[in-house]
């Protein structure tokens, strides 16, 4: 199956990660590629943990990505570098399941086109599930999604200026 996970609110990659974590259990392998991430997040370090169950690779910058009115080049390679590698997971037959994470951020930034990353779900063999993540799901990938989960901000503690946590949001 294709799932999605997006809106505004926390978890969808937590959702993923808790998904890969429930399949290593069962002794299933999931890659997950980061596609705007660079930072040491929390998660790097507990899938190490869970190897070789879970493999998990970032392609974003060290720090935020802050796309403006003009898209940079270094971040359109990070992201088609993160969709090629997704790709070639997926088609490995090493891998159960296959978080593209983060990739409908890429998609409204444009760093990638729908089609392509709609080419590649195209290509998805039978027996692995895709996971994508990300606020602004475009309508093209929901469409083609078996299961869309949207996660809903009602109230968020970062509006009283709780920063990121250890262990929580990072």
């Amino acid at each position: 199956m294709i799932q999605v996970y997006t809106g505004n609110g926390k978890g969808k990659t937590t959702a993923a990660l808790g998904l890969a974590v429930r399949a290593a259990g069962h002794g299933m392998r999931t890659y997950i590629g980061q596609f705007l991430k660079g930072q040491k997040y929390g998660e790097l370090a507990g899938v190490k943990r869970l190897a070789p169950w879970v493999t998990i690779e970032q392609f974003g910058r060290k720090g935020f990505v802050h796309v403006t009115e003009e898209i940079e080049d270094e971040d359109v390679r990070r992201a088609r570098r993160a969709l090629g590698r997704c790709r070639k997971a997926m088609l490995s037959g090493r891998y159960d399941i296959v978080v593209f994470d983060e990739v409908n951020v890429a998609l409204h930034f444009k760093l990638i086109a729908e089609a392509e990353v709609l080419a590649v779900l195209d290509e998805r063999p039978e027996g692995v599930e895709v996971v994508l993540t990300g606020r602004y799901a475009p309508a093209s990938v929901v469409r083609r999604a078996d299961l869309v989960t949207e996660m809903k901000e009602r109230k968020h503690y970062f509006a009283k200026g709780v920063r990121a946590r250890k262990g929580i949001e990072k």
